[in-house]
């Protein structure tokens, strides 16, 4: 191979060099730019137009108790809502604890293993947990659907879902002793919203 042969090979290998650098560079300042992006607003009237369809498969007596809630408690509901972007058209609200109770164990397995990544992974998807077919609403009972249960149903929601994501930041950063203090505050969610709307599971009437 000649001289002008041997310039014109490195010439194109140097060529080659710059456009790989310059690409790996683009990809990550992509990256850190999505990274330091704010999230993206909620469409708050694509959502109004989910609980419409919501509202459309309920009963006549669940329509009539959810119409009567105030703007305020629609809109407490309308946010709550928007932390979710998973909906099921088919799973009931039991199907949607069992996956969260799947999520709230391999946080726990993830933290007690030192593996920050699964308790961050689980704590994220728990946190945006499915919504069941139709939304929360129908699984109480129609005298339970008021302001009221609505102005205790946010509080429970952020002790939960917003503890959740603060747990994931927390072992994300490295720091397992304050996942786990979140992983106990959301754990007081959870029986607290237990107790506050479900009652013991298989609890039945008909024993003396």
């Amino acid at each position: 191979m000649n001289t002008t042969e041997n310039r014109s090979k490195a010439k194109s290998t140097k060529n080659k060099l710059r456009h790989f650098v310059a690409a790996s560079l683009l990809l990550s300042c992509g990256a850190v730019m999505a990274e330091q992006a704010p999230p993206a607003k909620p469409d708050m009237a694509a959502l109004q137009k989910v609980m419409q369809q919501q509202i459309g498969l309920m009963t006549p007596e669940m329509q009539k108790q959810v119409k009567a809630l105030s703007p305020e408690s629609k809109a407490a509901l309308l946010k709550i809502y928007s932390q979710h972007t998973r909906r099921s058209d088919t799973i009931t609200l039991r199907q949607v604890m069992h996956e969260v109770l799947s999520d709230y164990q391999s946080i726990a397995t993830g933290l007690l293993t030192d593996n920050a990544e699964q308790a961050a992974g689980a704590a994220r998807r728990l946190a945006n947990h499915r919504l069941p077919r139709g939304g929360l609403l129908p699984y109480f009972k129609p005298e339970q659907v008021n302001d009221e249960m609505v102005s205790v149903l946010v509080p429970f929601n952020d002790s939960v879902e917003g503890n959740a994501l603060r747990l994931a930041e927390a072992a994300e950063n490295g720091d397992l002793m304050k996942a786990s203090d979140y992983f106990s505050k959301v754990t007081d969610g959870c029986m607290a919203c237990h107790a506050t709307f479900r009652g013991v599971p298989g609890k039945t009437p008909y024993l003396r």
